[in-house]
């Protein structure tokens, strides 16, 4: 059986219907920009996700970049995030003007672990940036202890994390602020970029509604040096169909995640470990090998597509080399990386081929 590691024209035949009629809507209003179909989606997604109001913006790493901004980060300001994420993280704390600082990783959830952070701040730590990786929260209470202890925010990663729950309270505006990522393998994904910042402080919002519009209080009337970020009708008309399903897609993630739990349990790797404090939405189904290229290899000989999130850790990467990382820093996140392999898991994957991928973990891991 080949198993696919995603499945978009049978996520898009689901929702034809209803994605037909939200586009035919947005082209008959004549209305592409900042109009009503981006107002809708924001008061609904701030509603669904439990925050006071949701700014959207052009994609992801402007949602960091422009809540960061609309904080008073800048130029000088350090900002202490996860070196295993996307880069676009920390490439938004450096489009902010600031300097992305790395702390190592909790070896359970790999996440960043509080202990690295509170090791790893400064007198010019300015935020706190912890990613909600694959879909799992971070421990949030000792990381905004850390936070309100030095006076400074923390911004929440949640671009992985649409839905999941930190004791009971759906992440993305739990410290007051986050950043969302819509980008079409997301568990809330556009056809095509789009962001949001999640925020509790109306003056924030302000900031960043005028930030993510050039700076404009109204037309032409420019106060401040923002940017060009704004999500078009057509992905807020299709976002919000899409949004209607998060919570029904999110527990099929988890049952397909249960699938592999119980079936690959007692193989020859390391399966993800949701956290007492945690209601993860298996954005990423992570298992953990020391031979992974070698099981990558023997699943796609199967039919099996895998995928690698993320390979190379973020100080190690050429783009972030004036930072001065160098191998062994942080040696958490470096093994993971060497380990980490991903497998298929997304709502349209059925019971029988998530089956079949646990199968040939099973019998295939001992091998590789």
């Amino acid at each position: 059986m080949t198993v696919p590691f995603g499945d978009f024209k049978a996520h898009v035949a689901a929702l034809r219907g209803e994605i037909d009629a939200a586009v035919s809507r947005v082209l008959d209003s004549g209305w592409f920009i900042l109009g009503p179909e981006g107002e809708a989606f924001e008061d609904e997604l701030a509603a669904a996700l439990e925050a006071r109001d949701a700014v959207a913006v052009a994609n992801g790493t402007e949602a960091i970049q422009l809540a960061l901004e609309a904080l008073g980060v800048g130029p000088g300001d350090e900002v202490i995030t996860s070196p295993l994420t996307a880069a676009f993280t920390a490439l938004a704390v450096q489009r902010a003007g600031a300097r992305p600082v790395f702390a190592d990783l909790d070896p359970a959830t790999l996440n960043v672990s509080p202990e690295a952070v509170a090791r790893a701040m400064t007198p010019r730590t300015k935020a706190l940036l912890p990613v909600h990786l694959y879909g799992h929260p971070v421990d949030l209470d000792p990381l905004l202890e850390l936070a309100r202890t030095r006076g400074i925010p923390l911004v929440e990663d949640a671009c992985q994390a649409h839905g999941a729950r930190y004791k009971g309270k759906t992440v993305g505006a739990i410290s007051g602020i986050g950043a969302l990522s819509f980008y079409p393998t997301k568990n809330l994904g556009a056809f095509g970029d789009g962001g949001a910042v999640l925020v509790n402080d109306p003056d924030v919002a302000g900031r960043l509604r005028q930030l993510r519009n050039g700076g404009q209080t109204d037309r032409y009337h420019h106060v401040t040096a923002g940017i060009n970020s704004r999500l078009d009708e057509l992905q807020a008309a299709v976002l919000r169909v899409k949004l209607r399903h998060l919570a029904a897609w999110n527990e099929r993630r988890r049952a397909v995640a249960a699938i592999y739990l119980r079936e690959i349990e007692g193989a020859a790797v390391r399966l993800p470990e949701e956290q007492p404090y945690a209601r993860t939405v298996y954005h990423l189904f992570v298992i953990r090998h020391p031979r992974r290229d070698s099981l990558a290899t023997a699943l796609e000989e199967r039919g099996i597509g895998t995928l690698i999130h993320y390979p190379i850790p973020l100080h190690l990467q050429p783009a972030f080399a004036a930072l001065g990382g160098k191998a062994g820093d942080f040696p958490v996140a470096e093994k993971a990386a060497g380990e980490i392999l991903s497998l298929p898991l997304y709502p349209e994957l059925t019971d029988a081929q998530a089956r079949e991928v646990a199968a040939s973990v099973r019998e295939l891991a001992g091998r590789a």
